[in-house]
């Protein structure tokens, strides 16, 4: 499905549709790409310059540099992936590695060009392993990538990331700690209604699968709680986050490691937002049973 480049197709539409319709549809594509600016940076990695912003739960940060520990990856699995050319997990695990590399692009042709390898490797994985949940999944991570780079070209990429998502999850719904209903929950909960996908029954009912299936991935339960304060259910808001307080700390040891410290950077500074916001509501509440 082609996209349409914001320099060169506005003004073909804006011949079929009027300047209200247009503005409105610049403004809700723009808009939708800055959501999957924030979709896709809290799926994996925090970019670096977070890092240099200490949380404040003053905690050290590991000197880690995020960029060139992704580029490393990066080049270790397209090596793997060209010498065993007939294994699948070297396929979806360099297709990962892609999506991983494009959350550090500093120019959208560099996250486009990553992305677009990353999109390939995983169709051929499709093709000769349609069973293969992890091909979907990543699949669905490079095509999310790409409509970073795109403005009315990014709507009918979700369109794909939905259904790649879908699949990914028929074949292996635990796959990526829930990864492939975390994923569904946010498509629908930050898409926009009119024009796309968005849908908060869909979102709540993913984004509530995700912690039943994973429910110590600190990843899960942040955004539950997240959508529910979105939503002024500040209730079941505060509940998400007293289970998410209570077991913090071990969560810190579960996931620890170079491999988590960017997933923290950005955990913890959403952490704090909740907190500020449900702390003390939420220790007004007994624990939870689950």
């Amino acid at each position: 499905m082609l996209a349409i480049p914001i320099s060169e197709g506005i003004e073909p539409i804006a011949k079929k549709c009027g300047s209200r319709k247009l503005r409105r549809l610049k403004s809700q594509s723009f808009c939708f790409r800055l959501v999957l600016l924030w979709f896709l940076g809290a799926t994996v990695f925090a970019p670096l310059s977070d890092a240099a912003d200490a949380d404040s739960t003053n905690e050290p940060l590991p000197h880690i540099d995020f960029a060139v520990r992704a580029k490393k990856i990066f080049l270790s699995a397209r090596n793997r992936y060209h010498s065993e050319t007939n294994n699948p997990e070297a396929a979806w695990q360099f297709a990962r590695a892609c999506f991983d590399l494009g959350e550090f692009a500093t120019t959208d042709s560099d996250r486009e060009d990553v992305a677009k390898t990353g999109i390939a490797v995983a169709k051929r994985l499709i093709a000769k392993h349609p069973e293969s949940a992890e091909a979907h999944y990543y699949l669905a991570m490079n095509l999310g990538q790409l409509a970073r780079t795109k403005t009315l070209g990014a709507l009918p990429l979700v369109d794909q990331m939905e259904v790649e998502f879908s699949t990914a999850r028929k074949l292996n719904e635990k796959l990526d700690h829930a990864g492939p209903d975390r994923n569904l929950g946010m498509l629908y909960l930050e898409a926009p209604s009119f024009g796309s996908i968005g849908s908060r029954s869909k979102a709540r009912q993913h984004l509530r699968r995700a912690v039943e299936i994973a429910p110590d991935y600190p990843e899960n339960r942040l955004i539950l709680a997240e959508a529910y304060s979105r939503w002024k259910d500040e209730v079941l808001a505060a509940r998400e986050f007293k289970i998410l307080a209570d077991n913090w700390e071990s969560a810190k040891k579960t996931y620890a490691g170079e491999a988590w410290a960017s997933s923290w950077v950005d955990w913890n500074k959403r952490f704090q937002k909740l907190k500020e916001k449900f702390g003390r509501a939420s220790n007004q509440l007994e624990t939870p049973r689950h």
